[in-house]
């Protein structure tokens, strides 16, 4: 395999500026990248009676894109996991090509959510034959509605990537090789990633807090799910973007905390520090 090589997004297609917008449970952000320079724009709030909140956060980052954007650039969409879906599709030696493989996925992903692959965007990590993938789950609604916005405002859209996708692409090189537990935790919901012995064990997304005691109990109860043997734990890595002004002080003495280095960061922002694990 490698469990490690999830480089792919769900839309992926250079030019000299570029944007990246954030769009978060009830916030949108964008920063503008010039070279090796990354100016922050600012974030916009919104509230959503609906869900999903995907329609109004879309047409926040239309309105912050036409405020702040002249001329054509590039964009980059990275999407909070509130956005997405995620599972993981064992191999089968029934599947030979990449239509079958969607095909498959969306069964998948239907008998966990409950959802008509029909309505979503599957991607899916690229691996060896014989291993386990990891797939993401976007509407198709919301990748359309995207695309619009940017052919609007002429800007090319290069990449929408669920935040799971984009954080571990930027700490990849940080972890383990083959065996971790690597928690991902937003406010409000926090995606867990497992593999082991170089496959992917499990993925699963749960809403909750991101405090010290709901993440501890959180990964208590991963270890339980897991079975994992205590005389070969996994090491845990953490990632938690809102943890701006108080970093996370777990128990758990494995617990590795996997931070974008900002001691000096101009911005106060769990959608800045979102923005800035992108490559």
């Amino acid at each position: 395999m490698d469990a490690r090589h999830w480089r792919r997004s769900i839309v992926s297609h250079s030019w000299t500026e570029r944007y990246i917008a954030v769009l978060g449970p009830n916030g949108v952000g964008l920063c503008r990248r010039r070279g090796g320079t990354c100016e922050w724009l600012g974030s916009v709030g919104f509230i959503s009676d609906h869900f999903p909140a995907w329609p109004v956060a879309t047409e926040t980052l239309e309105r912050l894109l036409a405020e702040q954007v002249r001329g054509r650039a590039e964009l980059c969409v990275v999407l909070s996991n509130h956005y997405s879906r995620f599972c993981r599709v064992p191999w089968s030696d029934q599947i030979n090509t990449d239509t079958e493989l969607q095909v498959y996925a969306g069964i998948c992903f239907e008998e966990i959510f409950g959802l008509s692959a029909h309505n979503w965007t599957l991607s899916l990590s690229a691996e060896a034959a014989g291993q386990p993938r990891v797939a993401a789950a976007v509407p198709d609604e919301l990748l359309l509605r995207l695309r619009a916005l940017a052919g609007n405002l002429s800007l090319r859209l290069v990449s929408v990537q669920p935040y799971l996708m984009a954080a571990f692409n930027h700490f990849d090189g940080q972890m383990a090789k083959d065996d971790f537990l690597f928690v991902v935790a937003e406010p409000g919901r926090s995606t867990l990633l497992v593999a082991r012995e170089g496959r992917w064990e499990s993925v699963r997304s749960v809403c909750g807090p991101d405090s010290d005691g709901a993440l501890g109990a959180l990964i208590a109860r991963e270890h339980e799910l897991l079975g994992d043997d205590s005389t070969r734990p996994l090491p845990i890595y953490l990632h938690a973007p809102g943890r701006i002004d108080s970093t996370p002080c777990l128990d758990q003495e494995a617990v590795v905390l996997l931070a974008w280095q900002a001691a000096a960061a101009p911005v106060r922002d769990v959608l800045y520090v979102m923005s800035r694990t992108v490559h």
